[in-house]
C-alpha cells in the first residue's frame, strides 16, 4: 500500500512557539517552505508537485475529483494539499501543513506557509525551520506588496536559499518579455535588502510547465526546471556539526534516578562526557543515555551517544538540581549567557510595541520576561523605507532593530553561528506577536 505523504497530524509547536516535528524523513530531507500571495498559486504548484511526483494515494486523488465535480468546477490540484473543506470553501490556505515527497535525488519535505495577509504568523512558522525558501509571484499580476514584504522576512527569519518563481506564465502566453521585467524589478528590490536570490525560474504550475522538466512552451528559458533546481542544491548544513545544545524540557523521576529530557538542538553528546548547565554554571557526566519514545521501561534501550534532532532522556553520574530551561552545551564551546541582547525582529501585534513594553522571550525551552530597552531602527517591511528615529514604537508587519533586556540571564548563540538558539518569538497577552533573530549580546554581559 502507497503511503500518502501528507501528514495527518499538523505541525507540532515547540515551547519556542517554533514548529518542530518527530518525523524521521525530516533528519535527511531538504526543508522547503512556500510563500507567496494568497492568489499566486502557491498551493497548486505544490499540489501539481505531489501529483508528478506520484507523492499521492489514488484515493485522495479520486476524493479531489469528487469534490471538485460536486462543486461544478475543473480538477483543483491546490485540494490536493488542503485538507479542511473549509479552506476549500475559501479557497485560502491557513494552516501550516507538512507534506513529504522524492525526486530521484533526495526526499523532500514541504512546509506549506499560507500567503495571505492575515495569517502572517503562521507564514512566520513555516519559514522558521526551512532550508530552502520557493517566492511565488503571478505573472500576470506582477510584484504585490506582500511579496515585498515576504522577501524582507524570509531574509530576517535566516533563510539562505530563495528561489523566485515566476508562476501562472500561461496567462502572459509565456513572454519572456513579461519574465524579463518583473525579475528586473524585483531584482533591484531584493538587493537592496542585501538577498541574492538562488534563481529565478518561469512557471506554469497548473500545467505543470517547467516543474519536473523544461517546458518547450518557454524555449527561450535555458535554465533547469523548478526540481531539477531543488536537485542541485547542496544539503542544509548539518546541526550535528555545530556545538552541542540540549535545552531541557523537563526533569523526571524513575528508579530513584532524575532523568534531564530534552530535544537536542545541535551538536552530539555521549555517554562519560562532562556537560556544563547554564544558566546555572553546574556540571554533570553523562552515565546513560535513553532515547524517550519508548521510554526505557517500555523496552527502550540505553544509548552511547545521541545527536542534533533527537528527543532523548540523560542520566548523569551525580545528582544535581537544574530545571526545565537550562541549556546543556561542552564547556569548552558553551553558549553566551547575558542579560541583554541586540536583536532583529518582525511584529505582528495589533498594538505597537513600544520603548519600555514587556513581553515574553521564548528562545527553545526558555521562557523570560523582557524589556524593550530601546528601539534603534525601524524599518517598514513593505517599502523598506526607514521611519523616522524619533518614532518610540512599532507597528504591526514592521521590521526593527531592538536591545531587549531580560529579566534574568538568558543562554543563547548569534543566529550565524548556532540558528537553533539564535531564533526566538516575542509573546505579549498570550499571543505569539513577533519573532526575530539574535545579533549578538548587548551590555552588560553576564559571566559565564
Amino acid at each position: 500500500m502507497q503511503d500518502d505523504p501528507i501528514s495527518n497530524q499538523k505541525t507540532m509547536t515547540s515551547s519556542s512557539g517554533l514548529p518542530t516535528t518527530h518525523d524521521p524523513r525530516l533528519t535527511t530531507s531538504l526543508r522547503i517552505v512556500f510563500v507567496g500571495h494568497v492568489d499566486h498559486g502557491k498551493s497548486t504548484l505544490v499540489g501539481r508537485l505531489l501529483a508528478e511526483t506520484n507523492s499521492l494515494t489514488p484515493q485522495r486523488i479520486r476524493n479531489v475529483e469528487e469534490i471538485c465535480k460536486e462543486k461544478g468546477m475543473k480538477f483543483e490540484y491546490a485540494f490536493l494539499l488542503d485538507a479542511l473543506e473549509e479552506e476549500q470553501d475559501q479557497g485560502v490556505t491557513i494552516d501550516v501543513s507538512q507534506v513529504f515527497f522524492k525526486s530521484s535525488k533526495r526526499p523532500y519535505s514541504i512546509i506549506d506557509a499560507p500567503g495571505h495577509k492575515e495569517f502572517l504568523k503562521n507564514m512566520i512558522s513555516g519559514a522558521s525551520t526551512a532550508d530552502v525558501a520557493i517566492l511565488l509571484i503571478d505573472a500576470e499580476e506582477g510584484l504585490r506588496e506582500q511579496s515585498k514584504r515576504h522577501a524582507t522576512l524570509l531574509s530576517l527569519l535566516g533563510v539562505k536559499t530563495i528561489l523566485i518563481v515566476i508562476n501562472k506564465m500561461d496567462l502572459v502566453d509565456y513572454k519572456k518579455e513579461v519574465f524579463d521585467a518583473i525579475r528586473a524589478e524585483y531584482e533591484k528590490h531584493l538587493a537592496s535588502i542585501k538577498v541574492t536570490p538562488h534563481a529565478f525560474i518561469p512557471l506554469a504550475a497548473y500545467y505543470g510547465e517547467n516543474l519536473i522538466k523544461r517546458s518547450q512552451k518557454m524555449s527561450w528559458y535555458q535554465g533547469p526546471s523548478l526540481l531539477e533546481t531543488l536537485d542541485s542544491l547542496d544539503p542544509p548544513a548539518s546541526s550535528v556539526d555545530k556545538p552541542l545544545r540540549f535545552p531541557l524540557q523537563d526533569v523526571y523521576k524513575f528508579d530513584k534516578q532524575r532523568i534531564f529530557a530534552g530535544r537536542i538542538e545541535s551538536g552530539s553528546l555521549s555517554v562519560g562526557e562532562e556537560l556544563l548547565f547554564l544558566p546555572s554554571k553546574k556540571t554533570g557526566v553523562v552515565k546513560s543515555i535513553e532515547k524517550w519514545h519508548p521510554p526505557k521501561s517500555a523496552g527502550g534501550q540505553a544509548r552511547q551517544k545521541a545527536s542534533a534532532g533527537e528527543s532523548i532522556g540523560i542520566v548523569l553520574e551525580d545528582q544535581i538540581f537544574v530545571e526545565r530551561g537550562e541549556v546543556a552545551c561542552r564547556p569548552d564551546t558553551a553558549a553566551q549567557v547575558t542579560n541583554s541582547l541586540f536583536v532583529h525582529i518582525f511584529w505582528m501585534g495589533n498594538l505597537h510595541l513600544e520603548k519600555g513594553a514587556k513581553c515574553i522571550l521564548k528562545l527553545t525551552t526558555q521562557e523570560v520576561e523582557c524589556v524593550v530597552e530601546a528601539i534603534l531602527k525601524v524599518i517598514n517591511s513593505s517599502t523598506l523605507d526607514e521611519i523616522s528615529k524619533s518614532s518610540r514604537s512599532v507597528a504591526k508587519n514592521e521590521v526593527a532593530e531592538l536591545i531587549l533586556v531580560t529579566k534574568k540571564p538568558i543562554v543563547f548563540d548569534p543566529f550565524d553561528a548556532v540558528t537553533e538558539t539564535g531564533r526566538f518569538v516575542l509573546v505579549h497577552d498570550r499571543q505569539v506577536r513577533g519573532g526575530g533573530i539574535i545579533l549578538k549580546a548587548a551590555e552588560p554581559m553576564v559571566a559565564i
